[in-house]
């Protein structure tokens, strides 16, 4: 078990075959790997000891070593990236007290939202699992609400209480806004985009990982929301993009469009 001196370890999860985008780790985005970027936006947030990809494939961990990653091969048979990231913690020298898991297409993710999440865990000794959300502005929200009415399943809203922990995630627009979300400029909108970045204490994720799914979390395909059925609380770290773009890669046309958006906004972290 980790002691209070154990290490906050960063840890990306990367495996080959994605039946969307096959060897996804390895995709270049102007010129560089996508788990080199990841990789680069990890090591700049401030906060954490250990930074390592956990990957079950010599091909993505001979590429993370040919740029001076650390990589941890874990068994093919994690059923996801998160049980991948606990797998990979617990072959770690050192069994980390507090678990990043940033997720190896998070090629946009500012440093400073890993920074917040880590800067979380460290004030607050009670909180079990921290994520990430951004409040959403009108054009955002009218974004968002025009892709689920053509039936799209990206995006996924969080609201949470007082103390910053978390009521439900969805992947519905959450709050109903009854006036579709036409308020006053001193009223900002109380919805929150979830931003798929964690950090789990470390027996936190264990007891995560043991239990099994519930009917939320089969409903809405959101694998948070067993933390919720099983009763851990889960806080909410309310981050600001400072006006870049939040995007994962899923399709090759995602690749297209993180180019286009790096090219527009510039990188977040210099090569």
């Amino acid at each position: 078990m980790p002691s209070a001196s154990s290490p906050i370890a960063i840890i990306i999860p990367a495996r080959y075959g994605s039946s969307r985008l096959l060897g996804k780790p390895l995709a270049r985005i102007t010129g560089r790997t996508m788990i080199n970027r990841v990789w680069s936006l990890a090591c700049a947030a401030v906060g954490a000891d250990v930074v390592c990809v956990a990957t079950d494939d010599e091909r993505i961990a001979e590429h993370v070593r040919s740029f001076g990653g650390d990589v941890v091969i874990t068994p093919k048979e994690c059923t996801n990236g998160t049980e991948r990231v606990l797998t990979a913690a617990e072959m770690l020298a050192t069994t980390p007290a507090v678990v990043v898991n940033l997720q190896g297409d998070a090629v946009l993710t500012p440093p400073w939202v890993i920074t917040a999440l880590v800067d979380e865990m460290r004030r607050d000794p009670t909180v079990e699992i921290a994520t990430a959300a951004v409040r959403m502005d009108q054009r955002s929200y009218e974004a968002l609400r025009t892709a689920k009415g053509r039936g799209e399943v990206g995006g996924t809203t969080v609201t949470f209480d007082r103390r910053g922990n978390a009521l439900y995630f969805s992947k519905s627009i959450i709050p109903f806004m009854r006036n579709d979300g036409q308020g006053n400029d001193t009223d900002p909108l109380p919805i929150f985009r979830h931003i798929g970045l964690y950090a789990y204490r470390y027996e936190a994720l264990c007891r995560y990982i043991s239990f099994a799914s519930g009917p939320l979390e089969r409903s809405e395909k959101l694998e948070q929301l067993r933390a919720l059925e099983h009763g851990i609380p889960v806080r909410v770290v309310k981050v600001d993009y400072c006006g870049r773009t939040h995007w994962a890669v899923d399709s090759p046309d995602d690749l297209k469009r993180v180019e286009a958006i790096i090219a527009e906004e510039g990188d977040l972290v210099a090569a």
